[in-house]
């Protein structure tokens, strides 16, 4: 894959305030927007062009990331009404496209597909009440509307939001970035490197109770996993999954607490960590 350029614009000359985005060669744009500068918006009018939203937000009680995807004829309109109407979400980020070519039919398009994305990754938990409508539009609209969200999927991800991305992306090489996790009660688990940290793969197996000595920080985030449906009834991953840490990753899998860099070992046996101190 050849090599991108992204221009980002503060704004309000601050890290915290107000960012453009643009891509090269690209007619779309985005607009990375804290809740408490929305107001401020009216003096940038390409804002009030047609286009697609996310809001980003935190359940306070579950500790889990939430967004809501959207669409309108007028994003800045939109997100004056979101204000008064969600209190869950503190930044937005919009895109629209610069020569405001986008009509109805494109960004329910795009709604719809952004939301079928979302919810696959499982990323972050989805708010919007019902699923976006799928709106039929012309093959030629379908493929630049395709390359559109492959577009805003890299923006999102360099503005920090991965909620397009899959878990780990697949690779064909996996010599020394495949390890295995053998518990003493027979659980087996298989994950491998990835930049976020370390990733379980689909198929491994995980205990079906934990210690009580485990944290209840990492019993939580275990129980998400069940509830988001990435482990099964059957204790077995349902896909490949990111954590920040082999050992967190570790801890999910045989619940208890462990040293993720030890545990983790690959088809010689040799550790993760007496491969990283080669």
């Amino acid at each position: 894959m050849r090599g991108k350029t992204i221009r980002q614009f503060l704004i309000d000359g601050e890290a915290d305030g107000r960012w453009a985005s643009e891509l090269s060669n690209w007619t779309g744009k985005a607009y990375k927007i804290p809740r408490t500068y929305v107001n401020r918006c009216s003096d940038r009018d390409d804002i009030e062009n047609t286009g697609v939203y996310f809001l980003f937000g935190r359940n306070d009680e579950t500790d889990v990331e939430q967004v809501y995807i959207g669409e309108a004829e007028n994003i800045l309109s939109r997100l004056k009404q979101h204000i008064s109407g969600k209190d869950f979400w503190t930044e937005c980020i919009a895109f629209i496209s610069k020569d405001n070519n986008l009509n109805k039919a494109h960004i329910k398009y795009l709604e719809n597909h952004l939301y079928i994305l979302a919810k696959e990754t499982k990323r972050y938990e989805l708010v919007n009440s019902n699923i976006p409508a799928e709106v039929s539009i012309s093959e030629m609209d379908r493929a630049e509307m395709d390359e559109f969200i492959d577009n805003m999927r890299l923006i999102l991800g360099v503005l920090g939001h991965k909620i397009l991305e899959p878990s780990i992306k697949s690779k064909n090489d996996e010599k020394e970035n495949f390890y295995i996790l053998q518990d003493r009660s027979g659980i087996k688990a298989s994950g491998k490197l990835i930049s976020e940290g370390f990733a379980v793969l689909k198929g491994s197996k995980v205990a079906d109770n934990v210690a009580s000595s485990l944290s209840r920080s990492v019993v939580d985030k275990r129980q998400v996993l069940f509830d988001k449906g990435v482990i099964d009834k059957n204790f077995t991953f349902t896909q490949d999954w990111a954590f920040t840490s082999p050992s967190l990753a570790a801890a999910i899998v045989v619940g208890y607490s462990i040293n993720g860099r030890n545990a983790w070992k690959n088809k010689k046996g040799i550790s993760l960590k007496e491969i990283e101190e080669k």
